[in-house]
């Protein structure tokens, strides 16, 4: 089944609390079906204070991208999920992963006993969507997002994930395409491609500020786009055509660049 596209923004507070108010609704008023924010404690306000925020000032959807498992109780992270979905009248979405690269030092520094090593971490993923359903009853489905790449993480994304997204460098486009069809043949979720260099520009919390973005387009990667608005929509058709992705998110300083390939192929 081809899904039809839709289009998200990673929207960290990198500015005072009004400015950033001011870019969310741009973002809104631009076609946009979501806005995110990452999950870096201390770096900036928590996550659902943020998207609370965010639902109250927009009629956007709004979700995490992505909680990082290790960093709280799973019920905790399922309770404010819950409490997200149910304040926004279901215009929240839980994107959830095992932490990013370097997360045990993170953890370390923020005094936790016991570093929990991935399986775990991934235990701890079932635990938080388990608990998830079960606070949203049979009246409420709070969608889940997750980060995979291993087989592991693939197993559990088919079977408890409604969009899935795979957790990409520098993979050229042939082997990502065998990831994504490998794992189409096993669930039915709906396919994120997470963008954070277009052209040039490097987007913050979504890849690291000194990535190699020559390399990137050198490597035909996933992760990059062209600068070109009408470029990047042809790219962005062809790879829903050949890998099936559907679902894209930019990060928030070429959102306003990028509105008329979102004018142009959302809902298609």
């Amino acid at each position: 089944m081809t899904r039809p596209f839709r289009f998200g923004v990673v929207a960290p507070l990198r500015t005072d609390v009004p400015t950033w108010r001011d870019r969310v609704r741009r973002i809104a008023d631009s076609g946009y079906s979501t806005l995110l924010v990452p999950d870096f404690p201390q770096m900036q306000p928590a996550p659902g204070p943020m998207l609370a925020t965010v639902a109250a000032l927009t009629d956007l959807r709004v979700g995490t991208w992505v909680y990082a498992s290790p960093l709280r109780p799973a019920w905790l992270t399922a309770w404010e999920a819950h409490s997200l979905s149910l304040l926004t009248e279901g215009r929240f979405e839980m994107g959830i992963g095992t932490g990013r690269p370097g997360i045990e030092d993170e953890l370390r520094d923020k005094g936790m006993p016991e570093v929990p090593p991935p399986h775990k971490r991934l235990a701890q993923i079932r635990e938080t969507v388990t608990a998830l359903r079960e606070l949203d009853g049979p009246d409420l489905h709070t969608p889940v997002a997750m980060a995979v790449y291993g087989p592991r993480a693939q197993a559990l994304a088919a079977e408890v994930a409604d969009t899935v997204t795979f957790v990409l460098g520098d993979q050229p486009r042939g082997e990502v395409t065998r990831l994504a069809s490998d794992f189409r043949a096993v669930a039915d979720a709906e396919l994120a491609l997470a963008v954070p260099v277009v052209g040039d520009t490097v987007a913050p919390h979504m890849a690291p500020p000194n990535t190699d973005t020559a390399a990137l387009r050198a490597a035909d990667a996933m992760t990059v786009l062209p600068e070109d608005p009408a470029a990047a929509a042809e790219e962005i058709q062809r790879r829903r055509e050949e890998i099936g992705f559907s679902y894209f998110i930019f990060g928030a300083d070429v959102a306003e660049r990028f509105a008329p390939v979102v004018a142009e192929l959302a809902g298609r």
